[in-house]
């Protein structure tokens, strides 16, 4: 156990750091949509919903994510109750096909699914019909189908754990007094799993709500977070931008807020753990099949922006047109694209970034998961919350807010003395810090919640013992906590190290000048190009799809059953 000494001095560094880190981006926001001229005013915060243009991006906004949601949980709900219910032939290989939209960032998702679903793509030529636009002239329908399959893993990994935790008694007694199986799920196990479902299906609606490199590569303009992409020209000069991501930031919190207040304090006592084991029935021929065919059809429906990109980066650039494959194939794009004068800097850059936000996750996340596990003092439970508060708050409005706080730094008088400084706290002239930060907050929680998994699974008298024989706290935790806990360091580092290499709205928005853009600007920037361009994004989105496979296939190997911990609210 951690002395109360050694904890209050984690405890407060810790809270310095989520403070200059976490919270002074937020408050920054905020406070720039209500302070103006140095007063108070909702004036401009109103603005936003009587601005008839600002209003509709927010209820666009809301239309994708609660058409994501809740196609996401139509697909994940069932198939995750068939998996828990059923045994079957292939269920190993079926059920970790469910997670292969994870390794595909939707923005890139849409590159293939434009390529398959649009009026001259694969699904027209295939039924030999017009030119029939299948997302609609909004391009609603393609955003929602391409998040809803991006996300929908989320709400899997939360109702398999929660229908993991439902003691079969319960089921079994509602068996025997004649309750048939459809009355049984609706009156037993959906309000069972309910507390994993919402948690589940908060995380998507936050995701979808605030989702930017999608609605850009669709070409949906009118949603919210495209129009803070926008107005970023604006920041300095106008209220509205600050306003208007105050607005997305306080519906964000709010829907977590309300999550955890339905469901939170008694998701312990609804979903308390078996007491005896749940044993699913094994089931063969014409049943099989027709419990394999949802996950059969899913995973072909998940796997068609994956095809569509995979197909697209081998494509001669024109030569698919009209016809169900491409006409013509080449290994070109690759070769141009890992050439092109924006990609091997792009590629320097994410590493360079995603490195330095893990070396600061690891530090952060092993003290924050040693606060929370290992110290006594009654406040520990703050810095458990202040690392989780990054599912909460959407990379949009971080994003915005370090522009806002570099904004401020470098229109500082007291560094025109330090021009130096100045140029690396100011944004707009270089991004490297911001970047790094933002990368670093974006994927804590998983780094903390892997952290404090592996302490809690590791039994204190080992570090006691190392302290009665006088080791210092540094020592005990190099040589005692650290290698006990090695496997699930690795396995968080991995994670945050590939999803910070892939991030999106914090790489879209801060990321100004092409000297520092990390790969996920680069690839947005190729799919602009006019020509080859979307050949040369599909080939860089390819090498992104490589990269996130062999990362999750590594945390899966080292944390088992475990890895779905770490996409749980």
């Amino acid at each position: 156990m951690l002395s109360n000494r050694t904890a209050w001095i984690l405890f407060c560094l810790l809270a310095a750091v989520f403070g200059l880190c976490l919270i002074w981006p937020v408050v920054r926001v905020v406070s720039g949509g209500f302070y103006v001229d140095g007063r108070f005013t909702a004036e401009y915060l109103l603005g936003v919903f009587r601005n008839p243009i600002y209003a509709e991006g927010l209820f666009n906004s809301l239309r994708i994510a609660v058409g994501s949601t809740l196609l996401a949980t139509a697909l994940a709900l069932p198939l995750a109750w068939l998996a828990h219910t059923y045994t079957f032939p292939g269920q190993r290989l079926f059920t970790a096909l469910l997670l292969v939209p994870m390794v595909l960032p939707p923005f890139v998702g849409a590159i293939g699914l434009t390529q398959m679903l649009g009026p001259y793509g694969a699904l027209n030529a295939l039924l030999g019909c017009g030119p029939v636009d299948w997302f609609g002239q909004s391009r609603y329908l393609g955003v929602v189908l391409l998040q809803a399959l991006a996300f929908y893993p989320i709400i899997y990994l939360n109702v398999a754990a929660a229908l993991a935790n439902i003691d079969p008694a319960l089921d079994e007694a509602a068996q025997n007094l004649g309750a048939a199986g459809w009355t049984r799920f609706r009156r037993i196990t959906l309000p069972l799993v309910m507390p994993g479902l919402f948690a589940g299906c908060t995380l998507v609606f936050i995701a979808s709500f605030t989702e930017l490199g999608t609605p850009l590569i669709m070409n949906y303009s009118r949603c919210a977070a495209v129009q803070v992409y926008d107005e970023l020209k604006e920041i300095s000069a106008s209220p509205f931008p600050y306003a208007l991501v105050t607005v997305v930031l306080c519906a964000s919190v709010a829907l977590y807020s309300l999550s955890r207040l339905l469901f939170g304090g008694r998701a312990h006592a609804m979903q308390a753990k078996a007491t005896t084991p749940h044993t699913p029935k094994p089931v063969r021929r014409l049943k099989a099949i027709l419990v394999v065919l949802p996950f059969v059809a899913v995973t072909a429906l998940a796997l068609i922006p994956h095809a569509g990109v995979i197909l697209t980066s081998f494509t001669v650039p024109g030569a698919w047109y009209r016809t169900v494959l491409p006409s013509a194939f080449t290994t070109a794009n690759y070769a141009e694209a890992l050439g092109h004068d924006m990609t091997l800097n792009a590629i320097r850059n994410s590493l360079l970034f995603s490195s330095l936000a893990v070396f600061f996750n690891l530090i952060l996340g092993i003290a924050s998961a040693w606060i929370v596990v290992r110290s006594r003092i009654r406040v520990r439970g703050l810095i458990d919350a202040l690392a989780m508060v990054p599912l909460a708050v959407p990379g949009l409005v971080m994003a915005f807010g370090f522009i806002a706080v570099s904004s401020s730094l470098a229109s500082a008088p007291a560094l025109k003395a330090w021009p130096a400084l100045a140029a690396l706290l100011d944004v707009r002239d270089n991004p490297a810090l911001f970047l790094v930060i933002a990368y670093a907050v974006r994927r804590l929680p998983y780094m903390v919640r892997a952290a404090v998994a592996g302490l809690q699974q590791t039994s204190v008298a080992l570090e006691e013992a190392a302290a009665n024989l006088g080791a210092p706290p540094l020592v005990t935790l190099r040589r005692v906590t650290l290698p006990l806990i090695m496997a699930n360091l690795i396995a968080g580092t991995l994670l945050a190290f590939a999803f910070s290499m892939l991030e999106v709205s914090d790489s879209l928005m801060l990321a100004q000048k092409m000297a520092y853009y990390p790969i996920t600007k680069t690839i947005f920037e190729l799919f602009q190009l006019v020509g080859i361009g979307r050949y040369l994004a599909a080939a860089l989105g390819v090498w992104a799809m490589l990269f996130l496979t062999v990362t999750l296939a590594g945390s899966s190997l080292l944390l088992g059953k475990k890895l779905g911990a770490l996409f749980r609210a």
